[in-house]
C-alpha cells in the first residue's frame, strides 16, 4: 500500500505500525498508492445522508487523506481523523494548518480500540480502503462490533473497499475483498442498505482498482 507496488516490501505482520509509519515517512501524500486528488465518490454518499454540517463525521484509516481538507472546504465542522500511524495524521495536522484545530485527531487500532470505543452518536462512519486489510474473524469482528458501538441511531456507515474483482494483494498484504452483501451480512439487520456501486480507482502510477462503495443506514430504536 505504498508507492509502486513493485517497491513494496512485505511488512512484518508484528510490526504493522512501523510499516505503515515507514510508508508515509518514505512518500509524500501526493505519491502513495491510494493518493485521491479528490474524494468525489465518498463526497456524494456523504451529501446524500443529509446530515447537519456539525453532526459527526469519524473517518477511519484516513491517512493523510484530502478529504478532510474537502469536508472542511464545505462547511463540515465535527470531522473526526482516525488513523493508525502517527506519521500520516502529523503529515495531514502540518498540511491543513490552522484548519487543524477544526479537526480532532485520534491515534488509535480499530481492532483493539482504545479511544475510538469512548465515541457515540458518530453520525457518519467513513471508510475508505481500510477494513479489507483485516484477515482474521477476530479482527473482523472487532472493527463491525466499534461500528455497532459508536454510530448513532439513524446514523449512516460509508465503507468502500476492494471489490471482489479487485487486487488480491495490497503491499505484500493479501486483502479480503467484499461485495455488498457481504458488508450487509456483517453489519446486520440494523443497518439498511441505501447505495452501492462499483467504481474502479486509478492509482497515482495508473493501475486500476476495483471498489465497491455502499452506504448503509442504521435503523432507529
Amino acid at each position: 500500500m505504498t508507492t509502486k507496488e513493485s517497491d513494496c516490501k512485505i511488512p512484518d505482520e508484528n510490526n504493522l505500525k512501523t510499516h505503515w509509519n515507514t510508508a508515509y515517512t518514505k512518500n509524500t501524500t501526493e505519491k502513495l498508492g491510494w493518493y485521491e486528488e479528490s474524494s468525489k465518490e465518498t463526497l456524494d454518499l456523504i451529501h446524500k445522508t443529509g446530515i447537519d454540517k456539525n453532526a459527526k463525521i469519524l473517518n477511519v484509516g484516513v491517512g493523510s487523506s484530502m478529504l478532510v481538507d474537502e469536508l472542511l472546504a464545505k462547511g463540515y465542522s465535527n470531522i473526526i481523523a482516525n488513523d493508525f500511524s502517527e506519521k500520516a495524521l502529523s503529515d495531514l495536522r502540518e498540511r491543513l494548518g490552522e484548519e487543524a484545530s477544526k479537526v480532532s485527531f485520534l491515534i488509535d487500532d480499530l481492532t483493539s480500540s482504545t479511544e475510538l470505543k469512548k465515541l457515540d452518536n458518530v453520525a457518519i462512519w467513513n471508510d475508505r480502503a481500510v477494513l479489507h486489510f483485516f484477515l482474521k474473524k477476530e479482527e473482523q469482528d472487532a472493527y463491525f462490533n466499534l461500528v455497532k458501538k459508536v454510530v448513532s441511531p439513524n446514523g449512516f456507515v460509508i465503507i468502500a473497499v476492494f471489490a471482489l474483482d479487485g487486487a488480491e494483494k495490497c503491499c505484500g498484504l493479501e486483502l479480503q475483498r467484499y461485495n455488498t452483501d457481504m458488508l450487509q451480512e456483517r453489519l446486520g439487520d440494523d443497518f439498511v442498505l441505501k447505495e452501492d456501486f462499483n467504481h474502479t480507482f486509478i492509482n497515482p502510477y495508473g493501475g486500476e482498482r476495483p471498489y465497491v462503495y455502499t452506504l448503509f443506514q442504521r435503523k432507529s430504536k
